[in-house]
């Protein structure tokens, strides 16, 4: 049997839709993407983006930046002070960072789905870490500074407090994604809850939530920074001094010291990541 050709024309009038231009066939797609672009431009309109004083603001930022070179301490008994706030923040950085680690270590147990002991408890400690990590590094400094007082150690509990909310959050997905088969083989020899934990959870994401702290370390120097400028210690309060008397200069200096300090912790921290990376290689084979 010969198969007899088919015209375009008899194609166009079976298979109308497939012949249709492309923007008939992608009607959704485009009014969602000129409703966003619309929801975009009125923001930005809303915002004063797109209000003639944004030029002007260009150019007095431009002015600032001219005002700020070179990075200039001033004196160098100012430097050494300078960098004693930096060790500050630091130190702020790392204790906020690891105290938040280590007591979202066992919550993040029972967020887990795969390692809590109920669904009551399941979703209590999701809805306590979605309290914590809802609410602001900078809300929680301010908090904090009303309980504690000025100083380092309420920016210390501040991003503990942050950290909590989200470390929790982190282990526990970490726990979930875990892999079933370490925990089959456990329950298969004997084991029971606690030895499925240690044995068959515990390798298996331990190296994960060690490179997330690690990343932690470096993000919290910079919010350490930044809840220093409301009182929790650190070089923020410095940075916020000099920006309100206009010293420009020692802005950057301070500005200059931040980066410097969150490049050394990054390359650090990618050592580490890189030597667990390998140490868990080394492991599974």
């Amino acid at each position: 049997m010969s198969l007899q050709p088919v015209s375009i024309e008899t194609m166009r009038q079976r298979h109308p839709e497939i012949f249709a231009p492309a923007w008939r066939r992608n009607r959704a797609g485009i009014v969602v993407v000129g409703g966003l672009v619309a929801l975009l431009v009125y923001g930005l309109a809303s915002l004063g983006f797109l209000h003639p004083r944004m030029i002007e603001g260009l150019g007095k930022l431009f002015s600032v930046f001219g005002m700020m070179l070179p990075p200039d301490p001033g004196t160098l008994e100012r430097a050494f002070i300078y960098l004693k706030a930096l060790g500050e923040t630091l130190a702020i950085a790392f204790l906020g960072t690891l105290l938040g680690a280590m007591l979202a270590f066992p919550i993040g147990f029972l967020a887990a789905r795969n390692a809590t002991v109920g669904r009551v408890v399941h979703f209590l400690t999701r809805r306590s870490l979605d309290t914590l990590r809802g609410v602001d590094v900078l809300v929680w400094a301010l908090i904090w500074i009303n309980v504690v007082g000025l100083g380092p150690f309420a920016g210390v509990l501040a991003l503990m407090t942050s950290d909590i909310g989200s470390f929790g959050k982190l282990f526990s997905e970490a726990i979930e994604a875990a892999d079933k088969r370490p925990v089959e083989g456990v329950l298969s020899t004997g084991g029971g809850a606690v030895h499925r934990v240690r044995f068959g959870i515990l390798p298996e994401v331990l190296p994960v939530m060690a490179g997330q702290v690690l990343y932690f370390i470096e993000s919290n120097t910079r919010s350490a920074s930044i809840i220093g400028i409301v009182g929790a210690g650190g070089i923020g309060m410095h940075l916020a001094e000099q920006i309100r008397v206009l010293e420009f200069q020692h802005v950057a200096f301070i500005i200059v010291l931040v980066l410097i300090a969150v490049a050394i912790i990054d390359w650090i921290s990618t050592r580490l990541r890189l030597a667990l990376i390998g140490t868990k290689r080394v492991a599974v084979a």
